[in-house]
């Protein structure tokens, strides 16, 4: 044996000794790996776990009409989607046709993964998995491969159910309950990460709740098992071996696992996939208002504590909130019985209520609780989203102004109106400058807005408002809430400092 391959020896032989007082400090190897229950879970539940198989045809451009999941800008996982994309469509587009013609229409293939929740072969997937596949196949644990048909899908949570007809008796697994779940509850995702057939992999709970901007309704549970591309679809389940979430995000800077992955909660996907297979689509609650969050200035404002709640901006005038007389500057704390701390939680609890169903909405109004009835109506999808768009028409002169708040005020006249094309119905003070330094600017209000309250009160000057705000600065007030409105008249709540 040669001097180069004692020394490795002699490393292994330490590292050996290290590992052997490291388990006699902190117990055996098995307890170091984890639960025994994961094999028990595994062997439970694997002939339930399926390979989704997806083909469809790509355009001569070789861009197809792959869709990738809506991402905010900036979000972290911008990078993953479109690199994974990208390979969907498969290698590069150098190749020509019989007839000379660049890149030729092909067929192009995708694997992810989706589970089997009742045994007359109905599957839970992404919708990304199976977005604008011509064809769709669900590859059991033994090899078999059969056709499926798409039921429905969700694009707001990224869900969607299949059928097909199964060839011999199925094993499914039910859901359990997410909100039971504790960080640091070991959880096993099964999948078919990179194609390689159905894993197992564990870990456990690191967050629950997780915003990621993703969605109108993000409420993920964050894992640290192991969860890659092709996972996606795939469930993780409890150490019962129900189905506590369906994996379907990762951040990765490479595409590979780095022990930040994510899956919709249960409670979330049950409630969806009931819906899918009684009606095809989702039918979701729907309030009629438009909300935003609850500042520490704006609490201050309106004298809540601690900051909690949705604050209304604005109330849809053939929405059901209306008729029950919850009007723009209250504040939603409860929903049919549920504490409402953000606006978040007010938009997912709404949705998952029934169409037709009267709840009891508690807000804050002027510092008191009231109670509302509300009979929810049904939100219509796609969502309607209108920006009005600010145009500032040439104006010789300037109107007499009055500054205050970093603003530059005016009353509203017909001159004016015509200049930044606002709405008759829209009554109050028009901004006609704003300071570039002042606390105005940096809550973006602009030339053409146009303020209807101060502190809850109607204005129709730039007297108005002045008065309001030294009255304010009087009682010791560190804030002004202005209830701002836009050409088109939708409302925002904002507020500015008086110090």
């Amino acid at each position: 044996m040669t001097a180069a391959t004692i020394a490795p020896t002699r490393l292994r032989l330490g590292l050996a000794a290290l590992a052997v007082s490291a388990f006699t400090a902190f117990g055996t190897p098995a307890e170091a790996r984890g639960p025994e229950g994961i094999a028990d879970v595994a062997e439970k539940v694997i002939d339930a776990v399926v390979n989704i198989s997806t083909s469809q045809t790509v355009d001569a451009k070789g861009g197809g009409s792959n869709t990738m999941p809506q991402l905010p800008p900036g979000s972290p996982f911008e990078e993953f989607f479109d690199d994974f994309f990208k390979n969907r469509r498969g290698p590069g587009g150098g190749s020509k046709g019989g007839d000379g013609s660049a890149n030729p229409p092909r067929k192009t293939n995708s694997l992810g993964s989706g589970f089997i929740i009742d045994t007359s072969g109905v599957v839970v997937t992404n919708n990304h998995v199976i977005a604008d596949a011509d064809e769709i196949n669900v590859i059991l644990n033994d090899g078999t491969k059969i056709k499926a048909e798409l039921v429905g899908v969700d694009k707001k949570t990224d869900l969607a159910v299949l059928k097909f007809k199964p060839t011999k008796p199925l094993v499914a697994v039910k859901f359990g309950d997410s909100d039971k779940l504790r960080l640091g509850d070991w959880v096993v995702a099964i999948g078919n990460p990179f194609s390689l057939g159905g894993t197992v992999t564990a870990g456990i709970v690191s967050a629950k709740n997780r915003d990621i901007s993703s969605g109108p309704y993000d409420s993920y549970i964050q894992t640290d098992a192991a969860i890659n591309r092709g996972n996606s679809g795939g469930p993780l389940f409890n150490l019962e071996g129900d189905v506590i979430g369906v994996n379907t995000l990762i951040i990765s800077p490479s595409g590979g696992s780095i022990g930040i992955g994510f899956a919709v909660p249960s409670k979330t996907v049950a409630g969806v996939v009931d819906q899918l297979r009684q009606f095809g689509e989702l039918r979701r609650g729907w309030l009629g208002v438009r909300i935003q969050s609850v500042t520490d200035e704006i609490a201050e404002s309106l004298n809540i504590k601690p900051p909690r709640g949705a604050l209304v901006a604005g109330v849809d005038d053939k929405g059901p909130a209306k008729p029950a007389g919850i009007e723009p500057g209250d504040v939603v704390v409860k929903f049919d019985g549920k504490d409402v701390k953000d606006p978040k939680d007010l938009s997912r609890v709404v949705a998952d209520t029934a169409v037709g169903k009267e709840v009891d909405v508690v807000i804050i109004r002027k510092g008191q609780e009231e109670t509302k009835k509300v009979t929810l109506g049904r939100l219509q999808d796609p969502d309607k989203v209108q920006t009005a768009a600010k145009t500032e028409g040439p104006a010789p002169e300037k109107p007499v102004t009055q500054k205050a708040l970093g603003l530059d005020l005016a009353a509203l006249n017909k001159d004016l109106r015509t200049r930044y094309k606002i709405k008759e119905s829209v009554k109050g003070v028009v901004v006609t400058n704003v300071d570039a330094n002042s606390d105005a600017a940096e809550k973006r209000l602009s030339a053409g807005d146009v303020i209807v309250e101060v502190a809850q009160e109607a204005v129709s000057s730039g007297a108005d408002i002045q008065k309001r705000v030294d009255q304010l600065k009087k009682d010791g007030k560190k804030s002004v809430l202005l209830l701002v409105s836009n050409a088109d008249g939708e409302l925002r709540f904002v507020a500015l400092s008086v110090q």
